[in-house]
């Protein structure tokens, strides 16, 4: 790997889990639509190794398969992977944290072309919101 490039890893840190952590971002946090991703993010006041933190969701209603679930979530994951440089980390103030949960919406599969700018759309809005300089 080449000196001076940071390595771009979704850990495990990284990933939301617990029953109470999931449903303070369900019950405080603020959504929009990124279609086909719902996106619901909530700032955390508490400060984690990691600052950002994320979680995929793919209902069973949406896709039946297991298969084409496991793959979407794996798409949604890698988009953000590939593009969580957006959220600049020295715009937070040190003692928060960010939980960001993506709920997927359409009821067919989708290429990755159209998670990554769906993923992209949502992150930019919420970095814009983060910055304070409009209403969200």
């Amino acid at each position: 790997m080449m000196e001076g490039l940071k390595k771009r890893t979704l850990r495990k840190g990284q990933r939301i889990s617990g029953v109470k952590r999931i449903e303070h971002l369900f019950a405080h946090g603020k959504s929009f639509i990124s279609y086909p991703l719902r996106v619901v993010y909530v700032v955390r006041s508490s400060r984690d190794d990691y600052p950002i933190a994320v979680m995929v969701s793919v209902p069973k209603k949406k896709l039946k398969s297991a298969v084409a679930r496991n793959r979407m979530k794996r798409l949604v994951r890698e988009a953000f992977r590939q593009n969580s440089h957006l959220l600049d980390i020295a715009t937070f103030p040190h003692e928060q944290s960010l939980d960001i949960a993506f709920v997927y919406l359409k009821d067919e599969l989708c290429d990755y072309a159209t998670i990554q700018k769906a993923v992209l759309k949502a992150l930019s809005e919420i970095a814009r919101c983060m910055k304070g300089n409009e209403k969200c």
